[in-house]
């Protein structure tokens, strides 16, 4: 069957904002530890600074689905949300802490305008009777684009900061966010007629009581949490963005008890799968921090021959010089180390050369190639790439058959599958032992296969399952408490990521996720039955 005529648009829109913003987060820890053009913060530091990031810019769709669905529309967020993505990205090529920050505001309240409003303009567009029932199927294919965005882009920005430095690579993620609003505004008058503004219901609450009542207690909420002595969970930011979410979630909570009687089961339901699927998030969002670091530190990444020659031909390439305790090659480390917020420089080799057998470690004075670091973070969209039209094509082979699992049991099989994950680098973890020799590359590719199969299992599925039961007057709002759910789980990874050295022996960090899934899934299992019934009923 035929898709929508918007698809294509809406597909290539959102290919071109995720390049952009996977460009960026390719790099942002990277370019964080780096000691010479960068910050010099260590692993705990850059993973809490992105961990608190990428939960931010998961926090603000919530707000940003309310102002469209009552007073912008869709279309218009869009928009607006992609130029101050773009100017975001762009203001990152400068370096200064004011100016990170003040970029990384625009990126975080960009996203909020954006990232709701488009799934769920996606979603209308599939609630018509001629294509309702592919609505999962389209999820899948625009998943498939965020995921093409999500490829390329590394390679861009991994040739674009070895050549020129890490501001092109920010300059290049603002001019795909670019692009993506122009292919957008291009497709207008495919999605014109379904953006609709829902306005605001008897029961609602109106804006200024929604600012009185939740966001000036989170801002307040997030300060006390920031400023109370100590750290309750780990580090100040934490407390903050905990502190913080407690009146959203008050909000969310409240939307159940005050609902009509027929829209109770659905907000409920949608409330239990966003609970649930935060501990999904936790872990598959350590590919910018903790296997970043597992990649960087880790993996063997060196090049030889022809392979070496094109990576470097193509500026994917880095060489790393090898002089055992040369001070003078100080400035090419990439990280310090700190005790106490007191800087402590390494004066030996490269971090590169520190669990590389013997045998394999170039001659006094010479160098290695290795591929840039960011590049492994092209593994997880490449697998979706090959393996959504996989598991687009036995979804529909199962559905003409009437054996399509629901949308919620495909949500508990991805929280299952992405837990094996976790298996496979435990082993990896044994076999390089325990990271004293560099393990292959083959155990971060089968690791990420492993769980991208679980992701495309739950992800675009999430946006499918509150598509279909949302209550029309507050999709887009109940689209941005998916992404309240992926901002915790965000943050969550971020306080996960910077306990990595404080564990010995890595496999134990990686049994934790293990553990994590393993009780997500079986949370969703228990609650299938209820689950589908409410499905069954908005049928």
């Amino acid at each position: 069957m035929s898709h929508p005529r918007a698809l294509p648009y809406l597909f290539f829109s959102e290919m071109w904002e995720r390049f952009g913003y996977y460009l960026m987060i390719g790099v942002f820890t990277l370019y964080l530890k780096d000691v010479k053009t960068g910050y010099g913060m260590t692993e705990a530091e850059s993973a809490d600074l992105y961990g608190t990031f990428i939960a931010l810019v998961f926090l603000t769709p919530f707000l940003g689905g309310l102002l469209a669905d009552r007073y912008f529309g869709y279309r218009k967020s869009i928009i607006g949300g992609g130029l101050m993505m773009a100017a975001g990205y762009c203001l990152m090529a400068i370096h200064n802490t004011a100016m990170l920050y003040t970029s990384m505001t625009l990126v975080i309240v960009g996203n909020g305008f954006f990232k709701p409003n488009i799934s769920t303009l996606l979603g209308n567009v599939y609630s018509t009777p001629q294509f309702k029932a592919q609505k999962d199927e389209g999820y899948n294919i625009f998943y498939m684009g965020i995921n093409l965005g999500a490829f390329i882009c590394n390679f861009f920005g991994a040739a674009l900061y070895i050549m020129l430095g890490w501001g092109y690579a920010f300059i290049a993620a603002g001019i795909g966010m670019l692009v993506g609003v122009v292919v957008f505004i291009i497709g207008t008058k495919h999605y014109k007629a379904f953006d609709i503004k829902k306005g605001v219901g008897k029961d609602d609450m109106s804006i200024s009581r929604i600012v009185l009542l939740i966001l000036l207690p989170s801002v307040t909420a997030g300060i006390l949490g920031w400023l109370l002595p100590g750290s309750l969970f780990g580090s100040d930011s934490t407390d903050a963005f905990i502190f913080a979410c407690i009146p959203v979630l008050y909000f969310y909570g409240s939307l159940y008890f005050k609902a009509e009687a027929s829209e109770k089961r659905p907000i409920a339901a949608l409330l239990a799968i966003f609970a649930v699927v935060i501990l999904f998030w936790a872990v598959f969002k350590q590919n910018g921090s903790a296997l970043t670091t597992w990649a960087d530190r880790y993996t063997n990444r060196s090049l030889e021959g022809t392979t070496a020659k094109v990576f470097d031909k193509l500026s994917l390439a880095q060489t790393i010089p090898y002089k055992k305790d040369s001070v003078a090659l100080y400035d090419q480390q990439f990280r310090l180390q700190k005790e106490n917020g007191v800087i402590l420089k390494e004066f030996n080799y490269h971090p590169y050369f520190r669990n590389l057998a013997e045998v394999q470690k170039p001659d006094e004075g010479s160098s290695v190639k290795v591929w840039a670091t960011n590049l492994s973070q092209s593994i997880n969209p490449g697998w979706v790439i090959l393996l959504t039209p996989l598991i687009v094509a036995l979804f529909t082979w199962m559905r003409q058959r009437n054996r399509e699992p629901s949308t919620a049991t495909k949500i508990a099989w991805g929280l299952f599958i992405s837990g094996l994950s976790a298996l496979v680098m435990v082993a990896a973890v044994y076999a390089s032992n325990n990271g004293a020799e560099k393990a292959s590359l083959w155990w971060l590719v089968a690791g990420y296969g492993v769980i991208t199969v679980g992701e495309l299992f739950l992800s675009p599925m999430g946006l499918s399952i509150v598509s279909k039961l949302s209550p029309p007057r507050i999709t887009s709002l109940m689209m941005g408490g998916w992404f309240l759910s992926t901002s915790i789980g965000n943050k969550l990874s971020g306080v996960l990521a910077t306990m990595w050295d404080q564990y010995e022996h890595k496999a134990n960090y990686f049994w934790l996720n293990f553990a994590l899934l393993m009780a997500a899934a079986a949370m969703c299992f228990a609650m299938l039955k209820w689950l589908n019934g409410i499905l069954e009923g908005k049928r």
